[in-house]
């Protein structure tokens, strides 16, 4: 993403709002991230161990709301990225501007 985008400079023109952006971004990466891998294992497992039966009960509805979550954590993920590049962007931007 280049920096002429009008979200990126949107998000250098507003370092509170980049960081609050940044913070729930962060939250919610963190909450669809939270215990993923232990789930997708045991999904697995039930999926391998009852076949049929498992596809019948749910178990690939299941993996398919995981396989959601995980891209919603890797949404989140790469908002988080784009708004702390913003702000380090604009930070350094301040330090080399000449004083006076």
């Amino acid at each position: 993403m280049t920096t002429h985008d009008p979200f990126y400079a949107w998000l250098g023109r507003h370092p509170l709002l980049c960081f609050g952006l940044l913070t729930l971004s962060f939250i919610v990466f963190g909450a669809f991230s939270l215990d993923l891998i232990r789930l997708f294992s045991a999904n697995a497992e039930f999926l391998l161990k009852h076949g049929w039966a498992a596809l019948l009960e749910g178990g690939v509805r299941q993996f398919l709301e995981l396989s959601l979550n995980a891209l919603m954590a890797m949404a989140a993920y790469v908002l988080f990225k784009l708004c702390e590049h913003a702000l380090v962007h604009r930070l350094m931007e301040g330090r080399r501007r000449p004083e006076g």
